[in-house]
């Protein structure tokens, strides 16, 4: 997809805001919609279909949370990427950020350039191969059907968990999964485990597939980083 196709839809209640980060990611070519409050978001989020929500959290109207619990309601927007950008760094913050269903969090201030960035990062679909359970991801190559790996062209067997473990997180790159969505999808109704089950598989991942490959939000859960 060229980025004259990518719709961003920027949240704010400071104009300024509004116009320097709009500014900047529309030289990058995005197509970008703005909203001032939450309301609005929820509204141009359904009639736009954005690729990607960037979003404040306190803001008059309906604040950030509130408005991206409600964008996580519509079936129609369930791929659409959120992510906060926010001057509230506190962890219980960002918690409630994730577990409103937001992809990211993002602290403010940040510089224009290092911003653009991320929301490359953000935007970056990994390149599929989806061919008879097949994954690739940069040089990390996962057949689904056989439960296998190949990493840098060494092929690599994983105990099924762990195995399964990567084939969640690596499903949507970037993505924090919580600890609890991993527990509900990895081990499911199997046997009663604890979170320090994760902990332990993640280690294990992180010795086989390599330490930077894997990153940790504390509170909350996991991610792959491609």
């Amino acid at each position: 997809m060229d980025k004259q196709d990518i719709k961003i839809l920027l949240v704010d209640d400071e104009p300024d805001i509004l116009e320097i980060v709009g500014y900047n990611l529309s030289a990058e070519g995005y197509q970008i919609i703005t909203a001032e409050n939450g309301l609005q978001a929820v509204k141009k989020a359904k009639k736009e279909h954005p690729h990607l929500i960037i979003l404040d959290v306190m803001m008059p109207e309906m604040d950030g949370i509130e408005a991206c619990e409600q964008i996580r309601k519509i079936p129609s927007l369930k791929d659409t990427m959120i992510t906060f950008l926010t001057a509230r760094g506190e962890d219980y913050s960002q918690v409630a950020g994730f577990d409103a269903g937001a992809d990211d969090y993002i602290t403010k201030p940040i510089k224009p350039k290092v911003l653009v960035s991320k929301v490359k990062a953000l935007l970056r679909r990994y390149k599929q191969e989806e061919k008879e359970g097949m994954l690739k991801i940069g040089n990390l190559v996962i057949d689904r059907d056989e439960y296998k790996i190949n990493l840098n062209g060494e092929e690599i067997i994983l105990p099924r968990k762990e195995f399964e473990l990567l084939s969640l997180l690596t499903s949507k790159p970037g993505k924090v999964f919580k600890r609890d969505e991993i527990l509900d999808k990895v081990w499911g109704n199997e046997v009663i485990v604890g979170g320090r089950t994760i902990d332990v598989h993640i280690r294990k991942l992180r010795e086989k597939i390599g330490d930077d490959s894997f990153r940790t939000v504390k509170g909350v859960g996991y991610k792959f980083v491609d």
